[in-house]
């Protein structure tokens, strides 16, 4: 079957770009047909914090306009959201925290910029872990998330709700941010394609900050075809962010049909380690033989650093979320907690009031390791360890194109199975962590199902490597049809 011969809400992004291209719907009456599937699976999913329909049919109206007139961007029409760190104007931007729950963001992020001049259409903003601080969703002040796969688990986090939008067809794509693994686990999670670009290839500026050296903005979609588009759109230099690179954006969709052919896969021996689930391995190994199949080679490699990624992470990310979240006070904007008796008393129930559990968690950490009898032992360690992880991936890259394998230990898990082990929590990102240390780009595609539960194929490329993982990811998905596999009950 077509994607011609498909319900409105069942084509990817391109599918719908060619529909409205060809006069078959309007954006008006795309846009209604999904905001008609949130207001259906909200209920079950909690996947959103706001919708806004209004806005999102005006912009449709004015799309349609365009169309008629022979003007608009090349994402004209398409309906798209985002996860609820990015700052809309006009907008709530609550980052999933109560501090923020009254937050109205004058401006818009660059990502929001852009994906707007292009045509996009806004539905609303997805619900998300507090701050992008967890792996399961369930430290939103809004709620968890249900994975549409099974809704008593987890879609993974933090950009949960963008993936369970996208997974559940009701919206073709989302963005999401990725400090630790937080597009790519989720994706792996809830049958998705997620991608986070190399560290200052998309601009931060209003994307509010987790952790300033690993966080970056990236999409999590139906297929790599999609991400490229969306991708093509959101790259760029931003003289906003001062860690923008400015390297040259090239053309992502007309990359795709790069054949894999003579590619050089390399195989991490560490991951395939005895916390990988035996099923999960399976759909992984049976992957990269398509792939070999295709003319890809496969070789072994060694990151022999990489088992120190998670503890590495967890003192470098509470380090800068501590100096980062300083600025919710109680004072500028966010939460304030009523009559203080003085300023201290202001601040300390402010902070007391609106963040939750797992971010106090965090501050304190970070806190901790970078006060004056700790600094040494901790953040700087923890900073040198995280150079020989990158030299690990440089060393690497010197023999293969692409580094590929699990993207997490398991399927998606229960809602509440580990909300009372942080630690385990924080193993759940152990195959991505290394990604973000290095600031290197990393996709996540859905490889095969595990008791009836998607599993991620996880590829990381060298600096500015974009291009060659959409076209790795996307020529797989011409092999199989695992991408196109909906949960039951959302068809």
């Amino acid at each position: 079957m077509g994607e011609g011969d498909q319900a409105i809400h069942q084509r990817t992004l391109a599918g719908l770009a060619k529909g409205l291209a060809a006069g078959e719907f309007s954006s008006r009456e795309l846009t209604e047909a999904l905001l008609e599937r949130i207001a259906k699976h909200q209920a079950t999913l909690n996947a959103f914090i706001t919708v806004t329909a209004d806005q999102a049919l005006d912009q449709a109206d004015r799309a349609d306009q365009a169309r008629a007139s022979g003007n608009g961007g090349p994402l004209n029409g398409l309906p798209i959201v985002h996860k609820d760190l990015f700052c809309t104007r006009g907008v709530l931007t609550t980052c999933g925290s109560r501090i923020l729950d009254n937050f109205v963001s004058p401006y818009d992020a660059a990502v929001v910029e852009r994906l707007a001049a292009a045509g996009a259409i806004m539905l609303g903003k997805t619900n998300m872990d507090e701050f992008a601080m967890g792996s399961s969703n369930e430290t939103s002040f809004f709620g968890p998330v249900a994975n549409p796969w099974d809704t008593k688990l987890s879609p993974g986090g933090s950009s949960g709700g963008s993936a369970a939008a996208v997974a559940a067809r009701i919206v073709p794509a989302a963005t999401g941010t990725d400090t630790g693994g937080s597009i790519r686990q989720p994706a792996a999670l809830t049958g998705t394609t997620g991608i986070k670009p190399t560290y200052g290839r998309v601009s931060r500026f209003g994307m509010v900050a987790f952790a300033s050296s690993l966080d970056q903005a990236g999409v999590i979609t139906r297929s790599a075809e999609d991400a490229a588009m969306l991708l093509g759109v959101m790259a760029g230099h931003d003289v906003r962010d001062s860690t923008s690179v400015d390297h040259p954006v090239p053309d992502y969709v007309a990359g795709l049909g790069k054949s894999v052919k003579g590619l050089r896969i390399g195989i991490v021996r560490q991951h395939f380690d005895e916390g990988l689930d035996s099923q999960c391995a399976a759909s992984v190994k049976d992957a990269l033989k398509s792939l070999e199949d295709a003319g890809a080679e496969l070789v072994d490699v060694d990151l022999p650093n990489i088992g120190l990624s998670v503890p590495t992470y967890y003192v470098v990310a509470p380090a800068e979320c501590s100096s980062n979240l300083s600025r919710f006070d109680g004072v500028r904007f966010g939460h304030r907690a009523e009559k203080p008796e003085d300023l201290l008393d202001l601040y300390s129930r402010s902070r007391g009031e609106g963040f939750g559990a797992e971010v106090k968690r965090r501050v304190m950490t970070g806190t901790y390791v970078l006060s004056a009898g700790y600094y040494d032992a901790y953040y700087l360690k923890a900073q040198k360890v995280r150079q020989l992880i990158s030299q690990d991936f440089r060393n690497a890259f010197e023999n293969v194109d692409v580094i590929a394998g699990p993207t997490a230990p398991t399927t998606a898990f229960a809602i509440g199975e580990k909300t009372d082990d942080p630690i385990t929590m924080y193993l759940n990102d152990i195959y991505t962590i290394g990604a973000n240390l290095a600031g290197l780009p990393g996709i996540s595609v859905p490889c095969g199902l595990a008791d009836g539960l998607p599993v991620g194929l996880q590829m990381v490329g060298p600096h500015f490597a974009e291009e060659a993982l959409l076209a790795c990811a996307y020529q797989y998905q011409q092999l199989t049809d695992w991408h196109q596999r909906a949960p039951g009950g959302f068809l």
